[in-house]
C-alpha cells in the first residue's frame, strides 16, 4: 500500500471566514421577491423546498406561520394538464 500523504494543511473550522456584519448586510439587502423567485426556481427544478406561509386555522393562536412543502402549495411539477389541439384522436 501507498503511504499517505499528510503534508496538506486541513482547517479546524474555528472561525468564520467572512464577517459577521457582512453576511448580515447580504442577507438584509435580499427582498422578499428574490426569496420568492429562488423557491419558484427550486420547485420547478423538482426540488420541494419549505414554504413559510401564514397559518390558515385561525383557532391556532400559537402558531401564526407554519412551514410547508412547496408540493403541498402549488402542486406537482412533474404532473402537467395538456389540452387537445382538436385534430387528435
Amino acid at each position: 500500500m501507498a503511504k499517505k500523504d499528510n503534508s496538506k494543511y486541513v482547517s479546524k473550522g474555528q472561525r468564520r471566514n467572512v464577517q459577521r456584519s457582512t453576511t448580515k448586510a447580504v442577507k438584509r439587502a435580499r427582498t422578499d421577491i428574490d426569496g420568492l423567485d429562488n423557491i419558484m426556481k427550486a420547485h420547478l427544478a423538482l426540488k420541494n423546498p419549505w414554504i413559510t406561509i401564514s397559518n390558515p386555522n385561525d383557532k391556532e393562536t400559537n402558531k401564526k406561520k407554519i412551514r410547508v412543502r412547496s408540493n403541498d402549495l402549488f402542486g406537482d411539477p412533474k404532473a402537467f394538464y395538456r389540452m387537445a389541439t382538436g385534430g387528435e384522436n
